[in-house]
């Protein structure tokens, strides 16, 4: 084969999978390695973001004790969400609205976060309610042309994973 599309989902997301195409010659469609890496996991993502003044939700980066997240959630007020770096599809995040709440969440976000994606690390930031979910579509090639493909509404969600996306967005 001269190239792949890997679609969506595990192997499209995989940087080291990109490395094995790359190393034998065949052409991935799609994100870089490098630009898998540094928005692979939701931490690092957050990490390059603030590193290139994208203005983002008020958080941490990877947090190891119910201490540091009682101390972020004391210095932006509940209710605050916990997330797993590795997570998606709605898996590995908590909602906490109170203090007693916190250790336990943090507990069973830690652990889906294990189980489901293999590695327990989480993050915070700020819960924002009822937010709108907007995403833009980008397309580039290695030629430097870029064009942006529209936008679309993905707000619909349950349990954190999208419904429906409506395109264009009505907002």
């Amino acid at each position: 084969a001269d190239a792949i599309h890997p679609g969506y989902g595990f192997m499209a997301e995989r940087a080291d999978f990109v490395d094995i195409c790359t190393q034998h010659k065949i052409k991935f469609i799609g994100p870089s390695s490098d630009a898998m890496r540094k928005m692979g996991d939701k931490a690092t993502a957050r990490k390059t973001m603030v590193e290139h003044n994208v203005p983002v939700t008020p958080g941490t980066g990877i947090v190891h004790s119910v201490d540091e997240v009682r101390t972020f959630a004391k210095k932006v007020g509940y209710p605050i969400i916990i997330k797993a770096t590795a997570g998606g599809g709605g898996k590995g995040m908590r909602i906490v609205r109170k203090d007693d709440e916190l250790e336990s969440m943090m507990t069973m976000c830690q652990q889906e976060a294990k189980n489901g994606f293999g590695n327990p690390d989480v993050y915070v930031e700020k819960y924002l309610e009822n937010p709108r979910h907007i995403e833009v579509q980008i397309l580039g090639d290695s030629h430097g042309n870029v064009v942006h493909l529209g936008e679309r509404d993905c707000s619909i969600q349950r349990r954190h994973q999208k419904l429906i996306e409506e395109a264009p967005s009505p907002a």
